[in-house]
């Protein structure tokens, strides 16, 4: 008979790292996503003053960090949905189905925003992809308990 080394690494002594690892890619990704957007709308009446097109090049450079943190962002959710959704009650599964649709929104929202050419297009697609992903995150956390 072995007896097992209690100093050895195994699998069950690597799921927290795991789930650490897996949680803080999603709040890092979230925090560029939602924190950027946010920044970014701070920052547009400035770039404005700056001359023609320069609100625009900040927006096209955010979204070189924005779509890969998106990314990063589904590939993490799925993670965290087979990670913890096993067991979890009836209420925990809707508030589930509803982040999955507003994360859906908010990156449908960025995407359209993106190629919106008027001021109007511009405001309502900012608008619903902010909204979106707020509430993405407000919905992260009641799922994380």
């Amino acid at each position: 008979m072995t007896i097992p080394d209690p100093g050895a690494v195994g699998p069950a002594t690597l799921a927290p790292a795991l789930d650490a690892i897996r949680l803080s890619l999603h709040v890092l990704a979230a925090s560029v996503w939602v924190g950027g957007q946010l920044t970014l709308a701070g920052l547009v009446p400035t770039a404005r003053g700056l001359g023609e097109g320069a609100a625009r090049s900040l927006a096209q450079a955010f979204a070189r960090i924005q779509w890969p943190a998106y990314g990063v962002l589904l590939i993490t959710g799925f993670w965290n949905v087979s990670a913890t959704h096993g067991g979890q009650p009836t209420a925990w599964q809707a508030v589930l189905g509803v982040k999955i649709a507003v994360v859906l929104l908010a990156g449908l929202g960025a995407a359209m925003h993106s190629r919106a050419s008027s001021k109007a297009g511009l405001a309502i697609w900012g608008a619903v992809t902010a909204l979106s992903s707020v509430a993405a995150l407000v919905l992260g956390v009641f799922l994380s308990g």
